[in-house]
């Protein structure tokens, strides 16, 4: 392939070259299978070019947070539904540089071929991606605004070749987390969430009724009991319950005292524009002009980012984090995270990646190392080595698929595609969550296949697993499917077919349940493995 790294055909050794206002300082290694970039920057480097090559026809992308995908893609290959996301809700849900998404594919952090992969192992200062300029593929790093007066190391980068790319994921997944020093967290959780059924509507019976049936009923093996989005007055005002509620210490006292741990979701990095924190605090948000600056649409509200740079922002967020970890609860699900790393103006002249990684460091310092943190839309890479569990897809939702797009989600089909060609980042940069099961048959329009396809899938993967349903309405079949897909958790999972059309082998080895070969197909159609016949939209277990 015919590489160039910094303009130059790569060699080993060390060199030196100008971008814009800074000066490189860069060393090319042989590693196992291929290159490592790695060197210094100082001054203003904006953003630059590391490396180019001859663009593959076809290439998997990666979106740079937890709801964007990872999936084949053409290198003339356009979104033009960004363009609808980008002015009714974010432009910066899928992008820190959304000026370039509309142009063709962006991917962030690695882009990997049939015999390729190119990939940053970290994003601690800058937001490392890659673009399709011509018939190239080229990576770039960005540094925004940021000026370093003294030497900053670079992301690294690697270049691979072999085949297959299953194996170049996985060898890129075990040098990000050696690089990012991930101690995977032992406890894989299971347990309840209550969002895929009641979602903002949540009320306290809600909470104790399905606690009662996790504790009585056979067939809830729950550890964890996750109370989501609904119990509070507004987003930004995590301590203020909201009426019916017994406040956060009631709240978890009833989930512990029948046997859970307890749980809570937050947006902690946001703030609603008829929060008492920004009417109270508009100075903390990350701004343009002086003035806050809008980051996304939620809630029927305009929502804002807190500036995770400021002290007195990362102060407070210790302060709620401290007083829900003081009330009982120890699992923590944070969502909306990308909002910390929207660019704009901030107190202090950071990066927006390193804005992100301080707010993120101030919650991870507030809960302590017991606590289990799960990240949500999340900034993918600039997270590794700070939360213990990431949702790596889109929102699953009640229905199979109703649009397109992996950027017009939620659906159940583009949420499980994500679990399967995510399934490398699992137990390297952190447990995945390919979200939550539903497993009700009625007030649903996900048929048995598919409800169980989604299952044994994330069993198989060994991945975190919570069911959010009414629990009521889980017949005996439904608790079957949930058993079985704990069942088939603990082993070592490697998924076949990523370059392929929505048909993928999950391998699963070294676990309870032994040898496992899942045929998984997401597609329309028939497919046959084996002389096995797999069913649109199903998961056959082939021994």
């Amino acid at each position: 392939m015919d590489i160039k790294i910094f303009g130059k055909k790569p060699a080993e050794g060390r060199g030196r070259c100008d971008v814009g206002k800074a000066r490189l300082e860069y060393g090319i290694e042989k590693i196992a299978g291929g290159l490592m970039v790695i060197g210094t920057v100082r001054g203003g480097p904006g953003r630059f070019e590391i490396v180019r090559m001859p663009a593959p026809r076809e290439f998997l992308l990666n979106n740079w947070q937890s709801w964007g995908p990872t999936q084949k893609v053409s290198r003339d290959q356009r979104f033009p539904e960004l363009e609808a996301i980008h002015r009714d809700y974010s432009p910066f849900v899928f992008s820190p540089v959304p000026d370039l998404m509309l142009r063709g594919p962006v991917s962030d952090y690695f882009a990997a071929g049939e015999s390729f992969l190119a990939g940053f192992l970290a994003s601690r200062v800058a937001h490392p991606f890659f673009v399709v300029e011509g018939g190239d593929l080229v990576g770039y790093l960005d540094y925004f605004d940021f000026r370093a007066d003294q030497p900053v190391a670079l992301e690294p980068l690697i270049l691979l070749e072999g085949t297959p790319v299953e194996s170049l994921l996985g060898r890129y997944a075990a040098l990000a987390q050696a690089e990012n020093r991930v101690v995977v967290n032992p406890w894989n959780p299971a347990g309840w969430c209550s969002w895929y059924h009641y979602f903002g509507k949540l009320e306290w019976a809600d909470v104790l009724k399905n606690l009662d049936i996790a504790r009585s009923v056979p067939g809830f093996p729950f550890e964890v009991f996750q109370v989501d989005d609904g119990y509070q007055t507004d987003i930004g005002d995590w301590l203020e319950g909201r009426a019916g509620y017994p406040g956060l210490s009631g709240m978890a006292e009833a989930i512990r005292s029948r046997g859970f741990r307890a749980g809570i979701w937050t947006a902690p990095f946001s703030a609603a524009e008829t929060s008492r924190l920004f009417r109270n605090h508009p100075d903390w948000m990350v701004s343009e002009g002086g003035r806050p600056k809008p980051c996304y649409r939620g809630w029927k509200k305009t929502i804002y980012a807190l500036d995770t740079g400021r002290a007195d922002v990362q102060a407070w967020l210790g302060e709620v984090f401290s007083a829900i970890k003081a009330a009982g609860f120890d699992y923590f699900k944070i969502d909306f995270l990308f909002a910390a790393a929207m660019p704009g103006e901030r107190a202090r002249p950071l990066t927006p990646i390193q804005a992100y990684r301080e707010g993120l460091k101030a919650v991870r310092e507030a809960i302590g190392p017991s606590s289990f943190l799960l990240g949500c839309g999340a900034p993918l890479l600039p997270s590794a080595g700070l939360v213990d569990g990431m949702r790596i897809g889109e929102d699953t939702a009640p229905y199979w698929k109703t649009k397109p797009s992996a950027f017009q989600g939620p659906n159940a089909y583009f949420a499980l595609k994500n679990a399967l060609t995510r399934s490398f980042m699992h137990k390297t940069l952190w447990l995945n969550d390919p979200d939550c099961l539903l497993l009700r048959s009625s007030q649903i329009e996900l048929a048995e296949n598919e409800r169980t396809c989604y299952a044994l899938a994330a069993g198989a993967l060994d991945n975190m697993i919570l069911d959010s349903d009414d629990l009521s309405l889980i017949d005996k079949a439904g608790r079957a499917v949930l058993e079985q897909a704990l069942n088939l958790r603990g082993g070592r999972a490697v998924v076949r077919g990523l370059l392929g059309d929505d048909f993928y082998l999950v391998e699963s080895r070294g676990g309870p349940a032994g040898a496992v070969d899942l045929a998984v197909n997401l597609s329309d159609d028939r497919r046959l493995y084996k002389e096995r016949a797999v069913p649109p939209r199903s998961a056959v277990l082939v021994r």
